[in-house]
């Protein structure tokens, strides 16, 4: 059991039958009445977000989410592939659990996938991926590397800004948890 007045960040608790995860969270004493704690959640399975109070000694039954580095094989559209690299078993997802992720990933690159009673719920990729410009404007000369940006989509398919002297062609190291250009690889 934990306390509403333990709640930190990727926390996971079951609440009304529901798994959430705590996004934010503040811990608030009025001048007046008893303290409380304001907490964003997150449902674990449907991905809805809500903005809560709780009374800071409210109990709730703390969950276990596994997490599993797994690989992509293929995408046909309506279904994603991922293969457990232990035991070779494959499991299908659906489009909508993997959108945010398939902008970072290649087939064969590994991701991690995280469960909650064997039911994968959230796909994430590497923190920092390493990805070919396949399409941006050319540099012009006297484009500087404290200059400005510019538009460039990468193998994947996903736009982001890089600095003017990136051209197509150039592999790119990018932050996937923002999504902005860090270095060149």
């Amino acid at each position: 059991m934990i306390s509403a007045g333990d709640f930190r960040k990727g926390l996971t608790f079951e609440m009304d039958g529901e798994v959430y995860e705590v996004i934010d969270f503040q811990h608030v004493k009025p001048g007046k009445g008893a303290a409380f704690v304001r907490a964003k959640i997150k449902s674990v399975l449907t991905g809805g977000t809500k903005d809560t109070t709780f009374n800071p000694s409210e109990k709730f039954e703390k969950v276990v989410i596994e997490t599993k580095e797994m690989q992509y094989l293929y995408g046909d559209g309506e279904l994603y592939y991922f293969m457990d690299n232990e035991n070779y078993e494959q499991i299908p997802l659906e489009k909508s659990m993997v959108e945010d992720a398939l902008s970072f990933l290649r087939e064969n690159d590994t991701a991690t996938i995280n469960f909650y009673q064997d039911k994968a719920f959230k796909v994430s990729p590497a923190n920092f991926v390493e990805l070919e410009v396949t399409q941006t404007e050319p540099g012009v000369k006297g484009d500087t590397s404290s200059g400005g940006t510019k538009p460039a989509t990468v193998e994947t398919g996903f736009t982001l800004n890089v600095p003017l002297f990136i051209n197509t062609g150039d592999v790119i190291r990018i932050d996937t948890r923002i999504g902005e250009y860090m270095s060149r690889a």
